[in-house]
């Protein structure tokens, strides 16, 4: 009998956050994979072993590839399909998706990588929409791939949504909730689960093509919405004097609810979920309907933005000159992605009103400093809070966790603290000294 293949060419366009965790994660469990990009400095660096992203325990992964010749890098989709001769089976697009001012998706690199495959496949292929997209984009990269197939190349298109959390995207990708695959063929569905075999223990959800693209949307969707409402709950809290923690514990406890996403703060941002929000929101708009729900969700968390802005002001009063120290600036922990984050608008509100801002953040600085003007940059969270009139808590990284609150006490002008993210015990910063206030706490 002749053994199956395991071993499958592949070849992963994008480098970002989603195409670089995947094309990784693809060469460590077995397959031969070659990453694309054409930005040709990235894809220098990347041969060098330099990894343009922070995302935990990627680095090695990337570098463990390379030499066990499993992984490679490429600038164009030509090379990317015939590397050293090895003709690609499957090709995932993994571009860029960025919201257009309607809130619509912009799938003009879709388009454009869709036509470069066309252009260069020689043999069957399986074209793999990997990048968060409005169902019914599968047809649109089918229809531009007829157009540009001159030559009659036998392909398929399939889905493949990512459900990768920055911060944990690598063991999320080797230890998925489910591997989701839309397909039209038995032929593309074979080939699928050939790629997706060594994730034994993952479940697999075979299904038709849009409903694979409607899963991601309608995921990212519904765990907005999950944060939206226990940020409501919290500012009912805040006028009754009841406590958001113990009401999200009750709620959790219910398994038809669950604890994850019932996490009070100042809103969820990254790239994913208000991308996605909007996106959901549009298409249901042209479908002739009235999504109003995600509508309500993203109002909301742009509401609770303007709560770390409120206490401040409740606390100093008049804003002008006063000193506010920052702490954390990524839109969560464990990443350096500051796409939609909350700090970028509270921060801008804070100077609106005159404030003079120093912030802190473990990895994000860099990214931080093209998005965030006039703002002045520490080396390390005691450096940022000194002579602070007032400390802001936007990202709970691990670090903050272990600060040392009585040098901290030592070195701020008042010892004000705003917890936007919920880190601390409040009976417990209030004994040590500090005028503290929390999300929906009493």
């Amino acid at each position: 009998m002749k053994k199956m293949k395991s071993r499958i060419n592949i070849c992963m366009i994008g480098t970002g956050y989603v195409g670089l965790v995947s094309g990784t994660c693809l060469a460590e469990i077995g397959h031969r994979v070659v990453c694309v990009d054409n930005d040709g400095r990235k894809i220098n660096y990347l041969k060098k072993g330099i990894i343009p992203i922070y995302e935990e325990g990627l680095e090695a992964l990337v570098n463990k590839n390379v030499k066990k010749g499993n992984l490679f890098f490429a600038n164009s989709v030509k090379e990317g399909l015939h590397h050293n001769k090895q003709r690609a089976e499957a090709v995932f697009i993994a571009v860029g998706t960025p919201p257009r001012d309607d809130g619509s998706a912009d799938l003009s690199a879709v388009e454009k990588v869709a036509e470069e495959i066309a252009k260069n496949m020689t043999d069957y292929t399986v074209v793999v929409e990997k990048s968060t997209v409005p169902v019914e984009t599968c047809l649109w990269i089918e229809k531009t791939v007829n157009r540009f197939n001159k030559r009659n190349i036998p392909f398929d298109v399939a889905s493949n949504p990512e459900f990768l959390r920055e911060g944990s995207a690598v063991w999320d990708f080797l230890n998925p909730d489910r591997v989701v695959i839309g397909v039209s063929s038995k032929r593309a569905e074979s080939l699928m689960r050939k790629i997706y075999a060594p994730l034994k223990k993952s479940p697999m959800l075979i299904t038709d093509v849009k409903s694979a693209e409607l899963i991601k949307h309608a995921s990212n969707s519904f765990l907005s919405t999950k944060i939206s409402f226990i940020n409501a709950v919290a500012n009912i809290c805040e006028k009754t004097g009841a406590n958001i923690d113990d009401i999200a514990k009750g709620m959790g406890l219910d398994k038809r609810i669950g604890s994850s996403f019932l996490k009070a703060g100042i809103g969820f941002g990254g790239f994913c979920f208000p991308k996605d929000l909007e996106a959901f929101y549009w298409l249901a708009k042209q479908k002739d309907y009235d999504f109003e729900l995600l509508k309500n969700v993203k109002d909301i968390n742009e509401q609770q933005k303007n709560w770390m802005v409120k206490r401040v002001e409740e606390e100093l009063w008049n804003l002008s000159g006063k000193r506010v120290a920052v702490l954390g600036l990524a839109f969560k922990p464990n990443t350096d992605d500051m796409r939609f984050a909350p700090s970028i608008n509270i921060i801008g509100s804070l100077k609106k009103l005159g404030a003079k801002v120093k912030a802190y953040d473990p990895v994000a600085i860099k990214n931080a400093k093209k998005v965030l003007k006039g703002v002045e940059f520490a080396p390390d969270p005691y450096s940022c809070v000194k002579n602070a009139d007032c400390i802001c808590l936007l990202t709970e990284w691990d670090e903050f966790k272990r600060l040392n609150f009585k040098k901290i006490l030592s070195l701020v002008r008042h010892p004000i603290l705003i917890d936007g993210r919920n880190l601390y015990v409040p009976q417990v910063m209030r004994k040590m000294g500090f005028t503290y206030k929390s999300v929906g706490r009493p």
